[in-house]
């Protein structure tokens, strides 16, 4: 039970990370119908950026951590406006191969202005950690998972509970609607990439607490995020956030399985989503498209 508990904390953590990436993923696809491919690329420059900020210019972490944050948001609403919204309106091949090379573009200028050395990014929370029912949490995974949470309800309130989130959700719905409306559905855009970029970074610098940073990081946690969006129904953010909780907890779980390990803990993990997916095809919060003849 105390391995267990340990575990569940442990993939709590992670998790929340890997639901961070798929609210990002969940909130472009919303608004664009579009998958973005280089989320991850862009999360490992980010948090490079917040690396150079805190271990180059010797910032504080957590002032780092925030212009890396809105160095991340800036941008998210560049790529749209200089990548994306040239190519919206083409076939949906057109528009993944451009994230496609999105994706190996970050890459490169990561690889170009970092170079391949895997670099520890210190970790801002305690190294210790706390007695809770009978065992050890370290404050590291609270940290994270604390973090992340706080990050995820921020984007949920702004696009539940705000004029901009109105907007948001008005564009996604009926754009032209909008339009008519009088809502800028090109800055709306924007803001949503920012979002979603600005979620992206807080999400890798967090990782980068528990994975050393290379250029290759985020790539393995894209695509755990991306099962996790598949998992909540791809347009739910409420969704994404559960999704990457499960995949991070049945990691956990499976990989403490002798005869699993960490080696096959990825296939055994994608069977539990095929199995969630055969009972929900649509997803956990996803709904199901009715087509009538």
């Amino acid at each position: 039970m105390h391995l267990d508990l340990q575990l569940i904390t442990s993939g709590l953590a992670i998790g929340s990370v890997y639901g961070s990436i798929a609210l990002g993923l969940v909130l472009i696809y919303r608004s664009t119908g579009i998958l973005n491919f280089a989320q991850g690329e862009m999360a490992t420059f980010s948090t490079y950026i917040g690396w150079s900020f805190v271990v180059s210019v010797g910032m504080p972490y957590w002032v780092g951590f925030l212009l890396a944050v809105l160095a991340a948001f800036l941008l998210g609403a560049v790529v749209e406006r200089v990548a994306i919204r040239p190519v919206q309106n083409q076939p949906h091949l057109t528009v993944v191969i451009v994230t496609l090379g999105l994706f190996l573009l970050f890459n490169a200028l990561s690889l170009k202005f970092w170079h391949s050395d895997v670099r520890p990014f210190r970790s801002p929370f305690p190294s210790g950690s706390v007695h809770v029912l009978g065992t050890y949490i370290s404050w590291v995974s609270i940290g994270i998972f604390g973090v992340s949470l706080i990050s995820m309800a921020f984007v949920g309130i702004v696009f539940r509970f705000t004029k901009v989130g109105l907007a948001m959700r008005a564009v996604t719905s009926n754009p032209m609607a909008s339009a008519l409306m009088g809502i800028s559905n090109g800055r709306i855009l924007s803001l949503g990439w920012g979002l979603s970029a600005a979620v992206g970074a807080i999400a890798g610098m967090l990782a980068a607490n528990r994975l050393l940073l290379d250029p290759n990081m985020m790539q393995g946690v894209l695509l755990y995020a991306f099962a996790a969006a598949v998992i909540g129904g791809m347009t739910s953010p409420v969704g994404a956030v559960i999704g990457g909780l499960v995949m991070g907890v049945t990691n956990a779980l499976v990989s403490s399985v002798s005869w699993i390990g960490s080696d096959l803990s990825l296939a055994a993990t994608f069977i539990v989503l095929v199995l969630i997916l055969l009972v929900r095809p649509q997803g956990l919060f996803g709904r199901q498209i009715e087509v009538r003849v």
